[in-house]
């Protein structure tokens, strides 16, 4: 049993220095641009049932600061009253147009559809698809355009900040951040073509336009569920460079309401977001049970074999709160880091069972295998 501790600690003290020194190859953000004739930027936004969502996204794009934007806001067969509420909020605002979606096409992925025909609405330079549940600083447009200064970045994207809410979104949504600063090589996500080592999230994805259509934009990934993913490798393999940043300073996503949408939510893309490999699957097992939960057991086994069996978990507490409070997050969620880990891996099993049993995975009311 000391022996087991002994390397967990070792293990966990190596994995931390690790993200440390990872996280240092997420890019600084330049200063905020001016330019004396800004370039067009189309803001996008498909929509489905966001009536929870929709008031307070026009508002944030109401305050935002660039001088040269456009808003095309796209309802995809809504059964709420998304796309009335949409249509009287921006009447008085001609930067905005509300479009209702075609029906879906027979091999195309609902969000992947919607975002193809607001890209083909769009007259700007750059184009940003956001959720609707997303919200931006107010600079953040000046803040992301100097990225584009190097001509062969054809996409910036970053995971927001993430605040929330019920019980399952407390313990699953914060590990988004977690995973990929432990285990994504950013050096070579940033700076490098190496596709494998591509990580983007859906709710801002900010493309050069010229790039954006070189790679035939969303009809390149047009059955795709995690499109987000699947965009930056294409981008990639044409050559493209991609700027995963930590977008925590300047967006904002209020992701999931409830438990039942975290867990569907993540259920649709976690078994999917691996390649849907057994191998990596029973890997990650494997891993987060003895580092990650495993140190919660040595711990209570403290009082009868002494503190050393406490150094795994402090360990474990130490990686979690640094990416927390780099990310923006709520400070006290690292103390149930082990219950996260054990939540992580059961959507990931019911993900991979689902699949395997030819099951759909149900999102806003549409079924995707």
């Amino acid at each position: 049993m000391e022996s087991l501790t002994i390397i967990l600690s070792g293990g966990l003290f190596l994995s931390f220095l690790w993200i440390i020194i990872n996280g240092l190859f997420y890019p600084a953000y330049p200063k905020p641009m001016k330019s004396a004739i800004p370039p067009l930027v189309s803001i996008l936004v498909p929509m489905r049932d966001e009536e929870r969502n929709v008031l307070q996204l026009i508002e944030n794009f109401k305050k935002l600061t660039y001088s040269n934007l456009e808003f095309i806001l796209l309802d995809d067969h809504s059964s709420d009253s998304t796309y009335s509420l949409a249509v009287d909020s921006t009447k008085k605002d001609s930067r905005f147009s509300i479009l209702q979606g075609a029906p879906l096409k027979k091999g195309w992925a609902g969000k992947v559809h919607a975002c193809y025909q607001l890209s083909h609405a769009a007259n700007g330079d750059y184009l940003l698809f956001l959720d609707a549940d997303a919200r931006l600083k107010k600079n953040t447009i000046e803040s992301m355009l100097p990225f584009f200064q190097n001509e062969k970045v054809g996409l910036v994207t970053g995971f927001p900040r993430f605040p929330v809410t019920s019980w399952l979104s407390k313990l699953v949504v914060p590990m988004q951040h977690f995973v990929i600063w432990l285990h994504l090589p950013l050096a070579l996500a940033n700076y490098s073509s190496y596709k494998p080592a591509s990580a983007a999230h859906g709710a801002f994805m900010f493309f050069e336009r010229s790039a954006y259509d070189f790679i035939e934009g969303h009809f390149s990934v047009k059955s795709s569920i995690v499109e987000d993913v699947h965009l930056a490798r294409v981008m990639k393999e044409h050559g493209f460079q991609v700027k995963l940043i930590n977008a925590t300073p300047f967006v904002t996503c209020h992701m999931y309401e409830t438990n039942q949408e975290v867990w569907n939510g993540f259920l649709k893309n976690i078994y999917i977001g691996i390649g849907k490999s057994p191998l990596m699957a029973m890997g990650l097992t494997l891993f987060y049970s003895l580092f990650y939960i495993a140190p919660l057991f040595l711990a209570l086994l403290s009082p009868f074999y002494g503190v050393w069996f406490l150094v795994p978990l402090l360990l474990v507490w130490m990686q979690k709160l640094y990416i927390d409070l780099r990310t923006g997050q709520l400070a006290y969620l690292f103390l149930f880091m082990p219950i996260s880990a054990l939540a992580f891996l059961v959507i990931l099993h019911a993900s991979m069972w689902k699949s395997w049993r030819k099951q759909h995975y149900i999102w806003k009311g549409r079924a995707y295998k």
